[in-house]
């Protein structure tokens, strides 16, 4: 039991470590070398529980989806809202605090996934799998009104409609003025303004 506590507690120490780096500098930015200097362990510790830093972003990643599907579980308990539009708000403001998970939906997941080991690459794909299974459910019992086919329809544009979420709410500097200079629209948004409007119209609530 002594074992198992200390080795949840060091991968915790190394996902938490991660986590921060990826704030600071990035995905490219983080390296093993860098992950093991931020944690108390050497780096030779941090491969008994991690072979590359895929595993440790895979780790994240799951962790953040975890998270999410706390709030999904929450919302999943409460009262049905009382139209469309009140789903698309509660629904969205899952997502408020969720930036980590929103700016790892917008990298190369199939690198992350080919850099991980097949059991890694398992404990991911159950807490992305928990997160459809409370969407499925709420759309259940919040709007029985549509059918099976329109639950699923709804599920299979809503996730990959997550992934591109962050490129639009995390423009840089550099793309702003590029895109200025291309005479491109630019619409300053916010994830959780997104995501209102997606599924308002998904579920052909009026715009807000």
């Amino acid at each position: 039991m002594k074992s198992k506590r200390i080795e949840e507690d060091r991968t915790r120490e190394i996902v938490d470590a991660c986590e921060k780096l990826y704030a600071e500098t990035g995905f490219h930015g983080v390296s093993l070398k860098e992950i093991a200097k931020a944690t108390s362990m050497s780096r030779p510790s941090v491969y008994n529980y991690f072979r590359t830093k895929e595993e440790i972003f895979l780790a994240l990643f799951g962790r953040e989806y975890d998270r999410w599907n706390a709030s999904l579980a929450q919302l999943l308990a409460q009262p049905p809202p009382k139209d469309a539009g009140a789903f698309a708000d509660a629904l969205a403001r899952t997502l408020r605090d969720r930036g980590i998970l929103l700016r790892l939906l917008s990298m190369n997941l199939y690198d992350m996934e080919g850099g991980s080991r097949v059991e890694n690459l398992t404990a991911f794909k159950r807490s992305y799998g928990q997160s459809i299974r409370l969407v499925r459910a709420m759309l259940e019992k919040f709007r029985p009104e549509m059918s099976r086919e329109a639950r699923e329809g709804f599920v299979w544009a809503f996730f990959p409609f997550l992934f591109g979420i962050h490129p639009y709410t995390a423009v840089t500097p550099k793309q702003r003025a590029a895109m200025t200079a291309a005479g491109t629209d630019f619409l300053r948004c916010d994830a959780e303004a997104l995501v209102r409007s997606f599924v308002r119209v998904a579920l052909g609530a009026q715009p807000s």
